[in-house]
């Protein structure tokens, strides 16, 4: 009956998460390459952030370029879907609490996020914008049999970006499960970004991003310059 349920739940709201789940939480620089593009220490423990629910971007929508950035990042990364609620979570019951998956982007307006860490200030301004969020299509855990042994991919007009395998990562799934639930109570819909692989770098106007989860998923957005 439970597995019965949790099919049901797959097809349900959650293959929709983006519409009603409250809490996007990122792991920064959480594989070693990335760190050192960014002329960043390894850190000893994750470096978390949060976006707002209105930073999701489905596909098919557009991610819209903030007005008071020059420079805008894509940053790959794979997404954790939270089938239930936990708090703290131990890291060897971690998985249990997975409904699935997600490919997502964490956009990053690097100019500001670099003017940010130099005042030693929050990288809200930077990171959470609306669209800054773009995700994939619901991928169910039963898909996924090794969340640690994909291939991710992206490409910026037809040209490879990024590349790299979520078994790089430094701290893995359960363990960034488990780290956060004991700071914050997570909650059905919510989602855990992962962090990004090396070869970060920036998008302009009409733009066409394409990313991809090697033999699992993929999606495809265009960059909308700033509104008025």
């Amino acid at each position: 009956a439970t597995q019965a349920c949790a099919a049901s739940l797959g097809q349900g709201p959650l293959s929709r998460f983006w519409e009603w789940g409250k809490n996007i939480v990122c792991v920064g620089r959480n594989y070693a390459d990335h760190a050192r593009e960014m002329r960043s220490e390894v850190p000893a423990e994750p470096v978390l952030f949060l976006k707002p629910s209105t930073a999701y971007a489905p596909e098919g929508s557009a991610i819209l370029m903030p007005a008071y950035t020059r420079n805008l990042h894509h940053e790959l990364e794979l997404g954790v879907v939270m089938g239930r609620r936990g708090r703290a979570v131990p890291e060897a019951a971690a998985m249990d609490y997975v409904a699935g998956y997600a490919l997502c982007l964490d956009m990053t307006a690097r100019d500001v996020q670099d003017e940010c860490k130099k005042k030693g200030l929050p990288w809200t301004l930077a990171k959470s914008f609306t669209t800054s969020c773009p995700v994939s299509a619901f991928v169910p855990k039963e898909k996924v049999p090794d969340p640690h042994n994909l291939k991710l991919w992206l490409k910026v007009n037809g040209e490879l970006r990024q590349e790299g395998d979520t078994s790089s990562m430094i701290f893995s799934i359960p363990y960034i499960i488990s780290y956060v639930s004991k700071i914050m109570t997570l909650e059905e819909g919510d989602i855990i970004l992962t962090g990004t692989p090396k070869g970060v770098g920036p998008v302009k106007e009409n733009d066409e991003i394409q990313a991809g989860i090697h033999g699992v998923v993929s999606m495809r957005f265009q960059v909308q310059g700033p509104r008025c």
